[in-house]
């Protein structure tokens, strides 16, 4: 039991995974040109949209592939446990503010698997400003985050299963020629 403790914590493709889907939700570019709220909730809420397409890419593989989402995803809820010590919140605050973000992720993430399956933007840009924007959400700069999920799971839909599981996950660039353009056709 022991041996297989350090063998995993060797691995550092699930924290590098993880650690690219976190810079990817941190680009200053979702928060200067996106209008996603620059508070803790709306990071989360990249995070999660992030962690959604890795997931989502991984979703149909292997078990292999299914797992190693999984760990993905338990090193993410890890993570939000010890943010929340390292700031002071007690034993019973954390397990109940992890426990409402694990719901808040299946909710939001269940909600944007059926958008996709149904290839219904409506419901997905709906689904954006219900979790990520609030009524503070500009059509224009939701309609581009739309946008750039549909590309980020189509970049993540190209890359080899091997390169993910290595820790490569690569995510395309956000683009806000489509905000410019929007807004000056306005």
């Amino acid at each position: 039991m022991i041996f297989g403790f350090f063998r995993r914590r060797k691995d550092t493709s699930v924290r590098t995974t993880y650690e690219r889907i976190v810079a990817q939700a941190r680009l200053p570019v979702f928060y200067q040109h996106y209008g996603i709220p620059d508070t803790s909730e709306g990071r989360f809420e990249m995070i999660v949209l992030h962690a959604f397409c890795v997931f989502h890419r991984l979703g149909g593989e292997d078990k292999a592939s299914r797992k190693f989402a999984q760990a993905v995803f338990d090193y993410f809820f890890q993570d939000m446990d010890q943010s929340m010590r390292e700031i002071g919140i007690g034993d019973e605050g954390v397990r109940k503010r992890v426990r409402i973000m694990v719901e808040s992720f299946y909710g939001r993430t269940a909600s944007y698997m059926q958008a996709l399956e149904n290839k219904d933007n409506s419901a997905l840009f709906e689904a954006f400003v219900r979790n990520i924007y609030g009524e503070s959400g500009e059509a224009v700069a939701i309609r581009a985050l739309v946008h750039y999920m549909h590309e980020a799971v189509e970049g993540l839909a190209a890359l080899p299963t091997h390169e993910i599981l290595a820790g490569d996950v690569k995510f395309v660039a956000p683009k806000i020629e489509l905000i410019r353009e929007s807004a000056s056709d306005g």
